[in-house]
């Protein structure tokens, strides 16, 4: 199953309000799948594929790993800890995505 449905729908759950006055690029390389990136500016969300030149963090899993953070089922911290989850840049900015978007 491809992962492009399970970006779609975080696209969906965007909570635009918490987004006000970001401007910050989520890069989502999944390990047995494609590249995505989630760009944040103004209240708005862009879903693209491929990779970003600059993204802001850069977080890195398989297809499993999404699926169960985007449901809800994984526990973002949990996943990192466990090695499930990589992130390169700014790591503090993967713990906004629960803010961002609304999961489970």
């Amino acid at each position: 199953m491809s992962v492009q449905p399970v970006f779609e729908k975080l696209e969906k759950n965007f909570n635009a309000d918490a987004a006000a006055g970001l401007d910050l690029v989520f890069q989502f390389d999944i390990e047995d799948d494609a590249s995505y990136h989630l760009i944040i500016k103004d209240g708005n969300c862009e879903l693209k594929e491929g990779t970003h030149d600059d993204p802001s963090v850069t977080l890195i899993m398989n297809t499993e790993t999404l699926q169960g953070i985007v449901s809800g089922e994984t526990d973002g911290m949990q996943a990192f800890m466990a090695g499930q989850l990589r992130a390169e840049g700014d790591m503090m900015l993967a713990t906004k995505l629960g803010e961002l978007f609304n999961v489970g």
